[in-house]
């Protein structure tokens, strides 16, 4: 099946590229819930699934809402009003969704073979509700993307940098029509060619809204809803190396600065890690761990995130450069 986006002039110059967590938030879930082997993410996904079960977050409104293929609810990704918004601003979008809309999505969500009864409360009353998933969705986001957010946060806006370069020095049909093996512009129009759905001009709004994301991998996946820009989440460029294991360049250096302890430590928080694991790992007693990392976190090269009764600490991008300048 193969559906057509026709472009005007006027489209053209409205498309644009963002960054959005909740595209994140709804392809992540979808792997670590539906498929937690799949590659490239199955060593992400081991790290992360046992602390989205300990949270009852296997069974809650992200599981009613993001099945495992097909249809997600169009509230869940509220269009971004920049190229790079934050969590929060697009979570306050989603608790202040239309009531009609989000009874729309769940129409949809059912005839799509989701249980009527998971979603019962959300369609009785969604202004009551929403405020709960939004917080649902910011333990989510603690539990499994904050701590790997700097990595992931690199790689997007590479592409969203890549791909603006190539318009400024290709034109935008070029680059429109290498987002994805499924995707091709032709003639003033973007096809999805293998689509179950089709993204027509008369579903949305004008221009296009691209945004690259780490989970999407290995389709597109689209949201059309009147009078929107549509969206298209396609694999950002370099999405399969995220979670590959990173070797210091520079170690030598940065001891020298740093001192060697907290090097250490830096270089092991490849994968974010608590206190315990990181004194095991690194054959430190706790209590020099944690000094070590409270000054790294006010150095601005760990960040901390609350995992049930454990705190996992993750390197920065500005401690990323500094190991691999």
């Amino acid at each position: 099946m193969e559906a057509g986006l026709s472009f005007s002039a006027a489209d053209l110059a409205q498309t644009r590229f963002a960054v959005s967590p909740m595209w994140e938030v709804v392809t992540s879930y979808r792997i670590v819930a539906h498929q937690p082997d799949s590659a490239p993410h199955g060593r992400w996904a081991a790290q992360v699934r046992p602390r989205i079960v300990r949270a009852g977050l296997d069974r809650g409104w992200l599981a009613a809402l993001v099945p495992g293929l097909g249809y997600l609810a169009d509230f869940l990704n509220p269009t971004p009003a920049g190229p790079f918004p934050t969590l929060g601003a697009e979570l306050d979008a989603i608790r202040r969704a239309a009531p009609a809309d989000v009874r729309a999505d769940l129409d949809t969500l059912e005839q799509k073979g989701v249980d009527r009864s998971r979603l019962q409360a959300l369609r009785e009353d969604p202004a009551a509700v929403l405020p709960k998933v939004a917080d649902e969705i910011e333990t989510y986001w603690e539990l499994a993307l904050a701590p790997y957010w700097a990595r992931i946060q690199k790689v997007l806006e590479a592409d969203v940098f890549h791909r603006a370069r190539q318009v400024a020095e290709h034109g935008s049909a070029r680059v429109l029509g290498e987002l994805h093996e499924t995707v091709r512009w032709d003639d003033g129009t973007l096809r999805l060619v293998r689509r179950h759905c089709a993204l027509t001009r008369d579903q949305a709004g004008s221009g296009l809204l691209l945004i690259p994301s780490v989970f999407a991998w290995p389709r597109v996946l689209t949201r059309s809803v009147h009078p929107d820009p549509p969206q298209l989440a396609y694999p950002a460029r370099g999405f399969g190396s995220v979670w590959e294991p990173r070797t210091a360049d520079a170690t030598d250096a940065v001891a020298a600065v740093l001192g060697r302890s907290r090097t250490l430590l830096l270089t092991e928080l490849d994968t974010p890690a608590s206190t315990t694991q990181l004194a095991t790992h690194c054959g430190m007693s706790a209590a020099g761990v944690s000094q070590h990392l409270i000054a790294l976190r006010n150095a601005g090269l760990v960040t901390a995130h609350r995992s049930g009764r454990s705190v996992l600490y993750a390197r920065t991008a500005v401690a990323d450069q500094l190991l691999h300048p």
